[in-house]
């Protein structure tokens, strides 16, 4: 493994952060609204609004002004614990922009204050309520990344009926922190660690099974009938191996899936596009895959 160059830049940028599981979450949250600069410069789109869906607050990216456009639900990533919609607003601008479909960024409660299953829940309940955003119901994708990538994964198989594609990024698929080699290879010194994911789960779901399968996907009976699957992973990531596991479950089941490893990069690449090439790569990739899913 050799660390893709603008990887390892960033990692020396970062090295003088406090670890993670030494801070507050507000301390945390405070840190990732620090780097949004590093996630890219926003594109302009025809419209940009908040709004409400079933009651949770979203912000609607609008590439064409006016019909019923396709819907991608944006389930931002921060292990259930930070992020909001305006650090991930880049990433949603880029994806309307590029796929051609409205996205919906899901404001879901964050743990601790609201823990698990609140922001599983708030978010499929978003996923069902496209239609009061004039939005077409019909043609309906959900992307996530990290924690968010778990989430779309659970809601596009017990959503089956209504979810047309499922774009996962780096997703959690398993709560057993430190089950796999990809832990042992990249759970130090890659930027998200092992302690990190602890900290993630001890906020969110203390106490919760995780072989609970709205919390694990790999740990789901069945995922047969599922929507077809865009994976992208970072090679140098504790979650790798997790992601390479959740593709070979849903294509045993027969579900299409197409999977895009970047070798040398690190776990929050697809975020920070504004500092490592691969990231904007991966999210005209993503975008493409979940544009021809939709509006095809």
């Amino acid at each position: 493994m050799t660390l893709d160059p603008q990887a390892a830049a960033f990692l020396r940028l970062a090295a003088d952060q406090p670890p993670l599981d030494t801070l507050t979450p507000d301390e945390g949250r405070g840190l990732m609204r620090d780097a949004i600069p590093a996630f890219g410069e926003p594109v302009e789109l025809a419209d940009v609004r908040d709004a409400t869906a079933a009651g949770v607050p979203v912000r609607v990216y609008r590439p064409e002004a006016e019909g019923a456009l396709p819907a991608i639900v944006h389930l931002h990533g921060g292990g259930w614990v930070l992020g909001d919609l305006d650090t991930h607003d880049a990433v949603c601008r880029d994806l309307a922009a590029e796929s051609g479909c409205a996205v919906v960024a899901v404001d879901y409660r964050l743990a601790p204050e609201h823990p698990f299953p609140a922001a599983l829940e708030d978010s499929m309940a978003a996923v069902r309520a496209v239609d009061e955003l004039g939005l077409d119901p019909e043609r309906v994708g959900v992307f996530g990344d990290s924690a968010g990538g778990g989430m779309a994964a659970v809601i596009a198989r017990e959503l089956r009926a209504a979810v047309r594609h499922q774009a996962l990024v780096y997703p959690v698929c398993d709560a057993r922190v430190g089950a796999t080699d990809s832990y042992a290879r990249y759970g130090e010194g890659h930027f998200m660690t092992t302690g990190d994911m602890r900290w993630f789960l001890d906020h969110y779901a203390t106490g919760v099974d995780p072989a609970d399968p709205r919390l694990s996907p790999l740990a789901a009976e069945d995922v047969t009938g599922a929507a077809p699957a865009t994976i992208v992973l970072a090679e140098c990531d504790p979650l790798r191996d997790e992601g390479v596991a959740y593709m070979r479950k849903l294509e045993q089941a027969g579900v299409d899936v197409e999977l895009r490893e970047y070798p040398g990069q690190i776990h929050p690449f697809f975020a920070l596009a504004g500092v490592i090439d691969d990231g904007r790569d991966a999210r005209a990739f993503v975008a493409r895959r979940l544009g021809s899913a939709l509006r095809g």
